[in-house]
């Protein structure tokens, strides 16, 4: 019974001692460069992914099956990095390479070299949609509209790239030439040539209008929702202010979104403290909301023009707009994104985007893959990018049909 009992004691003891190492402190195994990249991506996934569940799989083991991969360069890593977050089933978390995690904070700072199109993945078959094109890009001047599906780049068909990928292929010197296969409705496909240009994001074109038994109209378009656009934005309310404009515009159609605070700031110059502008739901499902928080710059009525590009933090401003009653929405129902990506920077200069929350408008709505419904319905003829916004435009007809009646209303005595 003792030399039994000897044995038992000897096997746990060299048990300890392995599992220990020497010095009795765990053994510990260098990472490469590589590895120690995908277990960063995968611990900001484990931390802040709006989906705990991680798409109903087991995110640990996600991770061990790449790191027993061989990881031998750079590009290997990245391919097991992306194909790691493609098993989320969320075109919107991504990694970014280093030039293209660039090419996005130059976006967002106003200018990039390119075609000009805004893009979202199809979940119905897994084609490229065009969310919109940015205003006198090459895109544009072809033709390009909101909801074309992009079949083909160059030849390759798209439903074998990420978004980022695409758009990293549609980027490029200026000068130089891309071919995209497009698709409208049930049309045949046709290809377009684009030569890629230099792209400047002016994101706001303001002006009053002013005609015989008309409000004055402060006509505003906001493109894009860039790091100069709440400051532009501002500035022009103030400057239509001063021109005493009785009654607004603002055109957010094809405006794909971009940082969620230039949304809020842009809503905040509408309403007045104390307004709800948005409310963000996290992974455990915790409510935060974001309000106004001073005075409005005008209280005159508006009317917020909207189609189905406009997307993303074009989306909660134009939601919280009209479920604060203090616009009214005409055109086409919204794109319906209703995801809130953050980004990550990495240590090799690539970037990750992370969607770590989901919206909800002042009324509790969720409008993701479901978009906003205007308080009126107007579709929009086929006219040319210089007709938006003239009398030409049958919804911005049916606006400024609305102001004046709104304004009539408001001066009654």
């Amino acid at each position: 019974m003792k030399k039994r009992t000897f044995q038992i004691v000897l096997w746990l003891t060299l048990s300890t001692i392995l599992w220990l190492g020497l010095g009795g402190v765990p053994r510990t195994y260098a990472l490469s460069e590589n590895q120690q990249l995908v277990t960063d991506v995968w611990r900001i996934i484990n931390r802040a992914y709006l989906d705990d569940t991680f798409n109903h799989q087991n995110w640990w083991f996600v991770r061990q099956r790449v790191m027993k991969q061989s990881l031998p360069d750079r590009e290997t890593a990245y391919d097991a990095i992306q194909a790691m977050l493609t098993s989320l089933d969320d075109p919107y978390t991504r990694l970014l390479r280093p030039e293209q995690y660039r090419s996005l904070q130059t976006s967002t700072s106003g200018e990039l070299l390119g075609v000009g199109l805004q893009i979202a993945q199809d979940a119905n078959d897994g084609y490229l949609r065009v969310i919109a094109p940015i205003e006198s890009s090459p895109a544009d001047r072809a033709g390009i509209r909101s909801q074309d599906r992009i079949l083909k780049i160059d030849g390759l068909s798209t439903t074998l790239m990420t978004l980022d990928e695409a758009a990293s292929r549609m980027r490029g010197p200026i000068g130089t030439q891309v071919t995209l296969t497009i698709a409208r409705d049930r049309d045949r496909s046709a290809d377009i040539n684009l030569v890629r240009d230099r792209i400047t994001l002016n994101p706001v074109y303001a002006e009053l209008r002013t005609s015989p038994n008309t409000p004055k109209i402060g006509y505003i378009r906001l493109n894009q929702f860039n790091a100069n656009a709440s400051a532009e934005l501002g500035a022009a309310i103030e400057r239509l202010e001063r021109q005493q404009a009785d009654a607004y515009v603002l055109d957010l159609r094809n405006n794909p979104g971009g940082l969620l605070q230039a949304g809020v700031e842009i809503a905040r110059f509408w309403l007045d403290k104390g307004s709800t502008i948005v409310y963000t739901v996290n992974r455990q499902g915790v409510f935060d909301s974001i309000e106004a928080n001073g005075k409005a710059l005008t209280c005159d009525p508006l009317i917020v023009l909207v189609n189905q590009g406009t997307a993303s933090a074009s989306e909660i401003l134009a939601g919280a707009l009209k479920d604060n009653g203090r616009a009214k929405l005409v055109g086409e129902v919204t794109f319906g994104k209703g995801l809130i990506q953050s980004l990550f920077d990495l240590s090799d200069g690539s970037g990750l985007a992370v969607t770590v929350a989901k919206y909800e408008t002042p009324s509790h709505k969720d409008i993701h893959r479901l978009g906003i419904v205007p308080d009126q319905i107007v579709p929009l003829d086929s006219i040319s990018r210089d007709q938006l916004g003239t009398l030409a435009d049958r919804q911005y007809r049916a606006a400024v049909d609305l102001l004046k009646t709104s304004v009539m209303v408001a001066g009654a005595p």
